[in-house]
């Protein structure tokens, strides 16, 4: 802290929280400025020159001005989304370029590194809301109870006329309902029609017939089969045979 009398040492502090409104990204790029076991952090200290302490909603810097311009905006990108590391990469290069006098009056555009852009495509959502048409008048007022019964007539109706009409109103459903089941059931005992039968028959034949068929060629491949192994067994057996006879030694007379 004490260095910051010195005539050439310069402090800024970074305020890094109103920049991201979201609590868990602030957390994450926060985190990114830092590294693991700090290494970002130490890597840029080392290469602007500049301490760097990050604490809560703040960074605070100390240094000269050329290195706070450069941590302002490394800090400042890592906010906006963009990684620290491209940074350091650039300040690496730039600090071996001004180790070179020849290319002191030269502009380092061609050795600096270009990173492009990506623009990664958000998830659209699955239900896409359509926006109603904008007026500035209210929606019309929808109908009470009240109002319905108004209109019903049952309003000015007795308590055992209303439960009537309740029981009616029942009554007719609950009839409604066992005539479907007695349609849904009769359905499952109408006999079928000639022409439906007649081509049960059919495919019934036509299963038969196929069903032949397949046993058929079963047996003939089996048969085939049989004959080829049989015709095998034969021919070792000659050759087996005619090896013996040429191996016995022939009785000199």
């Amino acid at each position: 802290a004490l260095k910051i009398l010195d005539d050439e040492m310069q402090s800024d502090v970074i305020k890094i929280g109103g920049m991201v409104h979201n609590k868990e990204r602030f957390v994450k790029r926060r985190q990114r400025l830092l590294g693991p076991n700090g290494s970002t952090l130490k890597a840029l200290e080392l290469l602007t020159g500049c301490y760097i302490l990050v604490q809560g909603n703040t960074v605070s810097c100390m240094g000269t001005f050329s290195g706070l311009k450069q941590v302002r905006r490394v800090i400042t990108d890592c906010m906006k989304n963009i990684h620290p590391i491209y940074h350091i990469k650039e300040l690496m290069i730039k600090r071996e370029l001004a180790q070179n006098p020849e290319l002191a009056e030269e502009s380092w555009d061609r050795f600096l590194p270009k990173f492009k852009k990506k623009n990664v495509k958000r998830s659209k959502p699955a239900k896409e809301v359509k926006k109603k048409t904008y007026t500035p008048f209210p929606p019309p007022q929808q109908p009470s109870k009240v109002d319905l019964l108004l209109e019903s007539g049952e309003y000015f109706m007795q308590k055992e006329q209303k439960e009537r009409a309740k029981a009616e109103s029942k009554d007719e459903k609950q009839s409604e309902r066992t005539q479907e089941r007695m349609r849904k059931r009769e359905a499952a005992f109408v006999p079928p029609t000639q022409e439906i039968a007649a081509n049960k028959c059919v495919d019934v034949k036509e299963k038969k017939q196929k069903e032949k068929n397949e046993f058929k060629e079963l047996t003939h491949s089996l048969k085939e089969k049989s004959k080829n192994k049989a015709s095998r067994k034969a021919a070792i057996d000659g050759d087996e045979s005619s090896m013996l006879l040429s191996s016995k030694p022939k009785i000199k007379k």
